[in-house]
């Protein structure tokens, strides 16, 4: 039974506040799967898998999902997306108190849309490690309360701030915490979170904690942070607790994407390979055949018309908010008119409304998670998303409806069994 939109528009923005950081992502996700009777596994054990519902997490970023039904075929169907959004990354020590400011050094995690940070109101998410009595213990933190901002310059000051705003991230983008100088962010962050023994070292990020906000006359606009890429790990994940085949469903959320995944947990790492290896040791699957049966959808956003800009659009293949999900097919994505065709008569069977998606030539689109995992696994993939307004920006623009035609078509998804034979491939709808 799938999800109704209401409840899961309200369900997305809850993710979205409380997904500030790829730690405190996995921790709601954690936390949805623990409530959905999903246990949880550490790498560092001997697994005995039986029929269930299961998720792994490595570096505390990173979750691999996956149930295995009690009559199952040899056949993984897989979603990844990613739970990392563009921020600002705290240096270490960078705290400093200049012209009777305290500030604090950071530095940008994935490509950022730099003035769409200006003049927001900033708090504070990530992990800390603590050392007491020679034990370190890793917190997962959000102070869920605006704690900093980076003030814009005037425009009396900068007499070309509306004709050229160049923003350089080491003077333009430091922000300010307090205005006292005998403060100590770290002591500040112990009294305020009531930590004890000593903070070594920290993976923390400013993020906008803005609110998330339905806008228009007909109310199906999202505004709101990290809406790339939380709306594809929210829509995802609720597909998969839907999942209904009997296929071996694995749900994926990986860190590190907005830098490229070259990580121990990100999409270029062996983990998801590590993980699809070790279920099919404990069930006795040949790999191999089970890959060659096997489908991944990677969902991440792609661009919509921008309503100002139409001289960036393709001849083609331009894609309208709220017209449906993007099926992105590029030079660089991993689609091809096989699955793509598959995955329409999916859409169309969970009456989703779907968009073919093409790039303007003569501009660059950026790499997939599956074109990246596919070199450790290497099965039938396809390239989706949503279109949304301002990537990258600390607040973003998108359609409710395209993100809710995500959740019905993975959802569907994962309640297909895709058959393939020699010729042909048969779809048996559950």
């Amino acid at each position: 039974m799938n999800m109704k939109k209401d409840k899961f528009t309200k369900e997305l923005i809850d993710f979205i506040k409380n997904g500030s950081c790829s730690f405190t992502t996995v921790n709601k996700i954690k936390e949805i799967l623990l409530d959905n009777n999903f246990r949880e596994l550490e790498e560092t054990d001997i697994w005995d898998l039986k029929s269930g519902n299961y998720f792994t997490v490595r570096n505390d970023a990173t979750l691999i999902a996956f149930s295995i039904p009690k009559k199952f075929e040899q056949r993984f169907a897989i979603c990844t997306t990613h739970c990392d959004t563009p921020a600002l990354t705290l240096k270490a020590s960078g705290e400093y108190f200049k012209n009777d400011y305290m500030k604090f050094n950071v530095m940008p995690y994935g490509g950022l849309l730099n003035y769409g940070w200006l003049d927001r109101p900033l708090s504070v998410a990530g992990r800390i490690i603590i050392e007491k009595n020679n034990e370190f213990e890793k917190k997962i933190i959000d102070f869920k309360k605006a704690v900093a901002t980076i003030p814009s310059l005037a425009i009396h000051q900068n007499d070309k701030a509306n004709t050229n705003l160049d923003l350089n991230m080491q003077t333009d983008l430091q922000p300010i915490i307090t205005l006292k100088n005998n403060s100590s962010f770290l002591d500040y962050l112990k009294e305020q979170l009531h930590l004890k023994g000593q903070i070594k070292d920290y993976d923390l990020f400013f993020y906008n904690c803005e609110e998330p906000q339905i806008i228009g006359f007909d109310n199906n606009i999202l505004l709101a942070p990290r809406i790339d890429n939380l709306t594809s790990s929210f829509a995802g994940l609720q597909g998969f607790l839907d999942n209904n085949s009997k296929a071996i469903n694995v749900y994926v959320t990986f860190n590190n994407e907005e830098i490229g995944s070259l990580t121990k947990e990100g999409a270029e790492s062996s983990f998801l390979l590590d993980i699809l290896k070790r279920i099919a040791t404990s069930l006795n699957l040949d790999l191999a055949k089970t890959f060659a049966n096997s489908f991944v959808i990677s969902s991440d956003n792609t661009h919509a018309i921008h309503p100002n800009h139409d001289e960036l659009m393709d001849e083609t293949g331009n894609l309208k908010i709220n017209e449906g999900l993007a099926i992105i097919k590029e030079i660089n994505s991993t689609t091809d008119g096989y699955f793509s065709s598959i995955f329409k008569k999916i859409c169309n069977e969970a009456k989703a409304k779907y968009q073919d998606s093409t790039f303007k030539n003569d501009l660059s689109s950026g790499s997939t998670l599956s074109g990246l995992s596919l070199r450790h696994v290497s099965v039938s993939s396809i390239d989706i998303g949503i279109p949304q307004l301002a990537m990258h920006s600390s607040y973003e623009v998108c359609g409710i409806d395209d993100v809710y035609d995500l959740y019905l078509a993975i959802s569907k998804f994962y309640q297909t069994d895709i058959i393939i034979n020699k010729e042909k491939t048969k779809l048996i709808f559950h």
